[in-house]
């Protein structure tokens, strides 16, 4: 069975039967038989499809929401946001996709080459916990109008979410089994990876996970996707809009209580105005209300597992064991629920457990530099390369960072985010391929040449 937990109170919300052996490949085989349909129909009609998609999930929106509050501890007030950006994920694609899959002519000594790119078949996305929805989206709507089925093996913490957005596909009267909910725990998953039906594989989630996936499909000679974990720096420069870094810095450090990839984990500071920045931040941290997500007035919920909250605690206290100090929060609450306060560390430099690993909780970390050569070599001195930010006015010091900052995407005076137009993956630890924008639909098709005498 899979579990659903209330993270704020620890009480058992339902629990969902799961699938073993010969039903793993039973449940694929329904979106392999899907496929032929699917695949040849035609793209505007695809495209009504993921409208009708689209409008079912802005109804239920208050509905989903609540379910994610619930199950995974998302403050109510960010929940409503992510089925929005669900949906327009869902109608981006659907807008686009003709032309971001349009045969593209090549010049040869044939009377006529293109290539021209074709759905692979049945995918299989590995959905986390963390952003049920868009994360799911995020899979689904370009794979689907690229004429795939996809197979949903979304994270055991959720599994209501999961079948909430199988329902929309139904609800939307969209066509039998293109997209297949498979309620299986993860030491399952090697299984479907195998299931021969399946054809690519899409996977989010930490990079000790992503490693394992990777092996497995790479031995069936199958492509996949990996988003993996992430270490973002967000560097401040003495010239930046300090009162705008500030409130984004905290922002893109406390949305969905710190359990984001992209987020600014480490937060690199121009020394002259170091501990002028820690003022700013501070004080907006300070104002943060942590509690019940149900609540439309919280701004940050609880950590999504106990075992999670245990691991960043303990990353709290070795990076203060070894130095750094502790501005704020870092002490563990009593009661019910995984709640953790809001934390700021500061004088963390490298070697130090908050800077080399991802801290995926509330926790701020402030690291001192010299100058934006310090800052971008401390910024590039992790294993992960999701993405980064700078803040400044200086236009020579915006190119040295876009050329130089060792990440998948680089916001300029902005929040790292992902963006349906945008391509958005990693490098080094943090995974390889793309999704979303144009790349993204691309990373799961056949890209065939067509030479014609």
């Amino acid at each position: 069975m899979l579990t659903a937990v209330n993270p704020a109170t620890g009480r058992v919300i339902q629990e969902y039967p799961t699938l073993e052996g010969e039903q793993i490949g039973q449940c694929i085989a329904r979106a392999h038989r899907a496929y032929p349909h699917w695949r040849d129909t035609p793209m505007v009609n695809r495209s009504e499809v993921l409208h009708r998609v689209a409008a079912a999930l802005r109804e239920e929106k208050g509905h989903l929401a609540q379910l994610m509050a619930m199950e995974m501890g998302k403050p109510v007030k960010e929940g409503g946001p992510e089925v929005e950006k669900a949906a327009w994920c869902a109608e981006h694609y659907a807008e686009n996709a003709r032309l971001y899959l349009a045969d593209e002519p090549l010049a040869s000594d044939a009377s006529r080459s293109y290539v021209t790119y074709q759905p692979l078949g049945t995918l299989l996305g590995i959905l986390p916990w963390n952003a049920p929805l868009w994360l799911a989206f995020r899979y689904l709507a370009p794979a689907l109008m690229a004429g795939n089925t996809c197979v949903m093996k979304h994270d055991p913490n959720v599994p209501g979410c999961a079948q909430a957005i199988a329902d929309v596909f139904i609800n939307a009267g969209a066509p039998d089994n293109i997209v297949v909910n498979l309620p299986v725990a993860n030491e399952n998953v090697e299984t479907a990876i195998r299931d021969p039906h399946i054809r690519a594989i899409s996977f989010t989630g930490s990079s000790v996970a992503g490693g394992k996936v990777a092996s497995i499909a790479a031995a069936e000679i199958k492509p996949q996707v990996l988003e993996l974990g992430g270490s973002d720096p967000c560097l401040v420069m003495a010239d930046a809009d300090l009162d705008r870094a500030a409130d984004i810095a905290v922002l893109s450090r406390i949305i969905n209580a710190g359990q984001s990839c992209i987020a600014a984990k480490r937060i690199i500071v121009e020394a002259t105005i170091y501990g002028d920045f820690i003022h700013r931040v501070k004080r907006r941290l300070e104002k943060l209300t942590v509690g019940d997500p149900l609540n439309p007035e919280t701004d940050i919920g609880p950590i999504a597992r106990p075992d999670l909250r245990e691991n960043l605690h303990q990353q709290v206290q070795a990076t203060v064991e070894a130095g750094a100090n502790l501005e704020m929060g870092g002490t563990l609450p009593g009661g019910e629920g995984n709640f953790y306060p809001v934390t700021l560390l500061t004088d963390v430099t490298p070697g130090m457990c908050a800077f080399k690993e991802e801290t995926f909780g509330p926790v701020m970390s402030m690291v001192r530099a010299a100058d934006l050569d310090e800052a971008i070599e401390l910024a590039n001195k992790t294993d992960y390369g999701l993405g980064a930010s700078i803040w400044t006015g200086n236009g020579a010091a915006i190119e040295q960072a876009i050329h130089q900052l060792e990440a998948g995407q680089v916001a300029v005076n902005g929040i790292v985010k992902t963006d349906p137009r945008l391509p958005s993956g990693g490098i080094k630890r943090s995974g390889y391929g793309r999704e979303l924008g144009p790349q993204g639909i691309r990373e799961f098709v056949n890209t065939k040449q067509i030479w014609i005498a």
